[in-house]
């Protein structure tokens, strides 16, 4: 698989020639189906015992408990199983869990997510704060809002307050401990660059409504308050540049996020982010964390 040329050349701005290389090849492996334990509903005991009686081959991932990566199944055989359909586990990339674990959402907290269909970190936040924090999904979609409402009701995540709506059009009488803005982007941590709908006209769209959204953020965010902004985009005009205008014009702290040493990252252009590097486990992700000042 090729990329095509324009994205070749925003890589080779950003990376060396051998980076670059190993970019395009981790972007064209076929990705390992993972999945994470949907802990509201299930224990990772009880999934591994189902797993191995369907004789799937299954490794654990060091650094979250809850993650399984699957060695002789696809995602079409997984979701046949029935501790799928019971909502006991939830098919999603390693990168895309990542996120959720830096907010550390926490019980009677007040959390926001501002793009939140289908629902994958949606559910996970609710897990992680043992299904007691106070989550608003925002998801302007109809069509991904009924998704992400199934999702959030197969999955047991009852504390969560779906709305319709733009996140960018919320009130600014709003106000959250938390918000986790997992950003509309061009994908290109992901196989969607050997796609015909990537273009640099996608990533010019994606980048305005990115610094809509992370000021609306800001706004609404309590003092004090903390704020995951990420992308599945290794491209710094999606990333690095949008959280530099927003940092200059805001009260807002860059909180460093160390991640474990066996998830390779790219090399950071603002210290205390993260870029990881697509391969056979990862998308290619950005992850920042920005904490509101007093």
């Amino acid at each position: 698989m090729e990329i095509q040329k324009f994205f070749g050349d925003m890589l080779l701005k950003q990376y060396d020639e051998i980076t670059v290389n190993n970019i395009i090849q981790g972007l064209s492996l076929q990705k390992q189906v993972t999945l994470r334990i949907n802990t509201i509903k299930s224990n990772k005991d009880e999934i591994k015992e189902e797993l191995n009686k369907e004789n799937i081959i299954f490794k654990d991932v060091s650094w979250y408990e809850d993650a399984l990566i699957i060695q002789n199944a696809r995602e079409e055989q997984i979701q046949k199983l029935d501790i799928y359909e019971q909502g006991k586990i939830y098919l999603q990339s390693l990168s895309s869990m990542l996120p959720p674990i830096v907010l550390n959402p926490q019980e009677n907290e007040n959390i926001l997510d501002m793009a939140a269909a289908p629902g994958g970190k949606t559910t996970q936040i609710a897990a992680l704060s043992k299904n007691k924090a106070f989550i608003t999904a925002c998801e302007r979609n109809k069509i991904r809002g009924e998704k992400l409402k199934y999702n959030l009701q197969k999955q047991g995540a009852t504390h969560v307050n779906v709305m319709l709506e733009d996140a960018g059009n919320l009130s600014d009488f709003f106000s959250f401990d938390k918000i986790l803005l997992d950003a509309p982007c061009s994908g290109s941590g992901t196989e969607n660059v050997f796609k015909s709908n990537f273009s640099k006209e996608l990533i010019e769209k994606t980048k305005k409504t990115q610094e809509r959204l992370l000021k609306k953020a800001l706004k609404i965010l309590k003092p004090g308050g903390e704020i995951v902004y990420s992308t599945c985009s290794i491209l710094t005009d999606e990333n690095e540049h949008i959280l530099e205008r927003v940092l200059k014009s805001s009260n807002v702290s860059l909180i460093p996020i160390k991640l474990p040493e066996e998830i390779k990252c790219l090399g950071e252009k603002i210290n205390g982010t993260v870029v990881i590097a697509p391969n056979e486990l990862f998308e290619g992700f950005f992850i920042a964390k920005l904490r509101k000042n007093v």
